[in-house]
């Protein structure tokens, strides 16, 4: 396949701020760094997990991959600490101090409150948040001179999703659910259903998004970002009213959909989000039709080179189609039941996105 690559929702004036935030963002992270510079003196980078932990193979696994790879290759110990519930957050974030690290990584938006108060309270300390801008009053601009926020405007490559989704589907249905209610999960839903609306408006298809509205910002949340009951449940009533392709937006959620599939006995292809899980997971690789990727190792990786040869930036990075910062999976075992004709039609609608013929919106892009 040739297109492959490598907090409640925000009220309008909160979207808008994000947008200004990233009105001049920084380019791609490029993996290896400048080899040249040295390593600074007693470098420690460290990282803080999200609920999930480091196996979910998803973006707390994304991440650790990032960090390990980056120390690896400064050649120094990096230090990690598992958060099994939010409360773990802020204790986490002391210990790492105490510690002596001097580039904090923290995975999530869920740490955004904790990461805030830490960076402040240690300025020469470099922060990193994923997911998060930690813009906690809207004004657009990163609240902590220290922190460098690394996001992703994944309703582009989830707009792909969409219109893959629309022209595989046999029921005309495809569902999505999330975890929670958080803008970085509902941007994967926004953009499946933007581009399955566009499938609709090409082909003059009516095929439906179950689980999601887009319009009322209304659908179907678990509550949680772990496997378990509500998960499975949730899955099984999209499964049951008719639709044959599933996207779960929230980590682990994923293995709770793949189980409701196994248990309806009927074809139906399941979305990844964040990693390839056909490569994460093989467990739930014949089911997978392909996942919307983001780029935390990368960015990760990137991060902790610069920070550790000192030439950290602040500059906010958000990945978008363009800089390959975000992307669709290869189709794997699902690659010869896509006409090679919705292959191209993907081609295209990939240009035209990253030209603007196309408009994706999204909170980080307007």
């Amino acid at each position: 396949m040739r297109i492959t690559s490598r907090k409640p929702a925000l009220s309008g004036l909160a979207a808008l701020g994000v947008v200004a935030l990233f009105a001049g963002c920084a380019p791609a992270p490029e993996e290896g760094g400048d080899t040249k510079a040295p390593v600074v003196s007693d470098f420690l980078p460290c990282m803080v997990s999200d609920a999930g932990g480091f196996d979910d193979k998803s973006f707390n696994q994304l991440g650790y991959e990032g960090l390990v790879k980056a120390a690896d290759e400064l050649g120094v110990k990096e230090k990690h600490v598992e958060s099994a519930t939010a409360t773990d957050f802020k204790p986490n974030l002391t210990s790492l101090v105490d510690q002596g690290c001097n580039l904090i990584i923290t995975v999530g938006f869920a740490l955004a409150e904790a990461t805030a108060e830490s960076a402040k309270a240690n300025p020469d300390i470099n922060y990193v948040s994923i997911d998060d801008t930690i813009d906690l009053d809207f004004d657009g601009k990163t609240d902590v001179p220290n922190v460098k926020p690394i996001v992703f405007d994944t309703a582009q490559a989830a707009f792909l999703a969409g219109y893959l989704s629309a022209g595989v589907s046999e029921t005309g249905k495809v569902g999505t659910y999330g975890g929670m209610q958080f803008p970085t999960v509902t941007i994967f839903m926004d953009g499946l259903a933007q581009g399955v609306a566009h499938y609709n408006k090409e082909k003059g298809a009516k095929v439906e998004v179950v689980g999601w509205n887009t319009e009322t910002q209304k659908g179907v949340f678990s509550g949680t970002f772990s496997a378990g009951t509500q998960p499975l449940t949730d899955a099984q009533n999209l499964i049951d009213a008719g639709v044959d392709v599933l996207l779960p937006v929230g980590g682990p959620i994923y293995q709770s959909a793949a189980a409701a599939i196994r248990d309806s006995g009927k074809e139906i292809a399941l979305i990844g989000v964040d990693a390839d899980v056909f490569v994460t997971d093989p467990s739930v690789a014949d089911l997978l039709l392909t996942s919307v990727l983001k780029g935390i190792d990368v960015g990760v990786e990137e991060a902790v080179l610069k920070a550790g040869r000192d030439e950290f930036d602040v500059t906010p990075f958000v990945g978008t189609l363009e800089n390959d910062g975000v992307g669709l999976a290869e189709f794997h075992d699902w690659a010869d039941k896509v006409p090679a004709e919705l292959q191209d039609e993907l081609d295209k609608l990939r240009e035209d996105i990253i030209s603007g013929d196309v408009k994706v919106t999204s909170y980080l892009a307007g």
